[in-house]
């Protein structure tokens, strides 16, 4: 009821309480009968207050109609609702930092990064999942394609800080590496002996350190993934074979003795492995507590899926559409896009989500427990495949011949907020959405996507264009799966470009990079994301991922010659556009 309604409400039911004969009317009875006699601004006490509570906690109260209002009336207004302050922040991956080691690392360029981010006025920072990424052939370092879910990518730990702690030494340090692109292989060949050697070093150490180690590992919400995935990597490091269906049956099958005895004879290996993790863990977690003491919220990245080739599904099996050898009935992928013909075949392992549900969905709860211990919120990939997920017969060779099955839906979600409370996430909502999709990311309260990119050539209808977004969204200029901004521009069909010229009303010798990012920027939607690339008006060549291929991905590395101390003029420039539009 509004107020209107309600001031009128009481004022009839007021009149209509009172005694009047049959022959009496209102217009014959005295205005001044209804009221007593009280100096002016005075409220009068025989007439009840209307009360009225507003989500802000800020009552207002109200007399009744044609009665003075507070002397403070003309000061009361609405206050801002916190959660709904209008952000921007960047995207932008750790392994994309500069670094002397051929990788972006949790060292002292990630804390540049974040004081470059908060003097640009931005308080987002997104990275793509932080899985220890595919290092299989044709995986190519997709930190999609990670080995497990919840473990942390050791490659992406600092050498440097390694030395600060006392585990390794300055002169055990590598040479400098100058590599404008990551190669996953060197940088493993480089890193992994090193981080191994300082994980020892610490099991053998005394102090404040160790204690934390043993913490780490019997915290049981770290253990719970923790210890299944050490003992998968060692077997996997003994056997290495490309999947462990091949793996000897009572290995494969998870007999207790089998695992008994792998754990004793790999325990160096497994305690090394838990170390390594903590290392990442701590290291991580020191930056995210720098991100959070200068306003910035950390976005990460989950995808839907898992790899068939990890912990989570050998140790979980039971939860995924497997037969009874375990090898998938299905896998996953999405039918003919904008980025493939044939459709996009992932080869992931579908959930079995009536098992799940009847377990609670404790897989998922674990999984979002973990992710709540890497970020202050996050995006889910693939947000669709909660309410319908397309499915592919295992030998199939291409995802057109898939079909369309029912997800677990809200009771999913449901079962999440009961054990896990409120979750900041955002639903990445691209592709085929359906109906239910939309009705599903409502349901939950979670921001969906849109991407400028996508805008263009469709018509005014579009759902990307800035006049269609919801307040309730994130607006990106492209994500890690499109091309730049300059790339994307440079391949754009004439037509096309005609109607972003006319649309954001710039013409061809304008900067479309920034062009683009103002668009965003001004956006209804809550909050902007914009890929460093992109602020930086890079080419096609810094692109971080082409759909549907298996070569080349994931390498781009931030230009040797940029550092951010050096950005202060894009720093100034995009914070005058996050003030403008209200986002500081």
């Amino acid at each position: 009821m509004t107020v209107a309604m309600a001031v009128q409400s009481f004022s009839l039911s007021l009149l209509s309480s009172r005694s009047f004969n049959s022959s009496s009317s209102l217009s014959s009875v005295p205005a001044f009968s209804l009221v007593s006699n009280f100096p002016r601004f005075r409220l009068r006490p025989r007439i009840p207050l209307l009360r009225c509570q507003y989500k802000h906690d800020a009552i207002l109260e109200f007399p009744g109609v044609g009665e003075d209002l507070p002397l403070d009336y003309d000061e009361r207004f609405p206050k801002a609702d916190p959660s709904d302050r209008r952000r921007a922040g960047v995207l932008l991956h750790p392994t994309s930092f500069r670094g002397p080691h051929g990788i972006g690392d949790l060292g002292d360029e990630a804390f540049r990064f974040i004081d470059w981010l908060h003097d640009a006025g931005c308080s987002v920072w997104q990275v793509l999942p932080l899985v220890p990424p595919g290092r299989r052939a044709n995986e190519e370092g997709s930190p999609y394609s990670g080995q497990d879910a919840n473990c942390g990518n050791t490659l992406l730990i600092s050498l440097e800080e390694l030395v600060k702690d006392g585990l390794l030494k300055k002169e055990e340090l590598p040479k400098p590496v100058e590599a404008e692109r990551v190669n996953y292989s060197t940088v493993a060949e480089i890193k992994d002996p090193l981080v191994a050697k300082a994980a020892e070093r610490l099991i053998l150490s005394e102090g404040d350190l160790k204690n934390q180690l043993v913490e780490f590992r019997s915290d049981p919400d770290i253990s719970s993934w923790l210890e299944d995935a050490a003992l998968f990597a060692a077997i996997d490091s003994s056997l290495n074979t490309f999947s462990w269906y091949v793996w000897p049956e009572p290995l494969k099958n998870r007999h207790l003795a089998a695992l008994e005895d792998v754990y004793q004879r790999k325990k160096d290996f497994i305690d090394i492995f838990i170390a390594q993790q903590f290392l990442f863990q701590r290291q991580w977690q020191k930056v995210r507590k720098y991100a959070q003491k200068k306003g910035v919220s950390i976005m990460g990245d989950m995808p839907i899926y898992v790899g068939y080739h990890s912990a989570d599904v050998w140790a979980n099996r039971k939860h995924f559409l497997l037969n009874r050898k375990s090898f998938p009935l299905l896998v996953s992928g999405v039918p003919p896009d904008a980025f493939s013909e044939t459709g996009q075949l992932w080869d992931s392992p579908l959930y079995n989500w009536k098992a799940m549900e009847k377990d609670g969905f404790t897989w998922w709860i674990r999984r979002l427990r973990r992710a709540q211990d890497l970020y202050d919120e996050f995006r889910i990939d693939h947000f669709r495949g909660f309410a319908g997920f397309w499915a592919v017969p295992s030998e199939a060779k291409i995802a057109m011949v898939g079909r369309w099955k029912a997800g677990p839906g809200k009771a999913l979600f449901d079962a999440i907020s009961r054990a896990v409370g409120n979750i900041n996430i955002i639903a990445e909502d691209l592709g085929v959405i359906t109906e239910d999709v939309i009705e599903l990311r409502k349901s939950i309260g979670a921001p969906g996507m849109a991407v400028l990119q996508f805008a263009f050539g469709s018509g005014a209808a579009n759902p990307h264009l800035p006049h269609n977004h919801e307040q309730n969204q994130v607006v990106y200029t492209g994500t890690h799966d499109n091309d730049t901004i300059r790339g994307w521009w440079d391949l754009l069909p004439e037509e096309e470009k005609s109607i972003v010229l006319r649309y954001l009303s710039i013409t061809e010798e304008d900067d479309i990079s920034w062009a683009l990012i103002k668009a965003a920027l001004s956006s209804v939607a809550q909050t902007t994301v914009v890929p460093m690339q992109d602020v930086l008006r890079l080419g096609n060549s810094a692109r971080m991922n082409i759909p549907a291929t298996q070569f080349g991905n994931w390498g781009w590395r931030m230009p040797s010659s940029l550092i951010f101390e050096s950005l202060e003029d894009e720093a100034s420039r995009l914070r005058d556009l996050v003030s403008l539009y209200g986002r500081l």
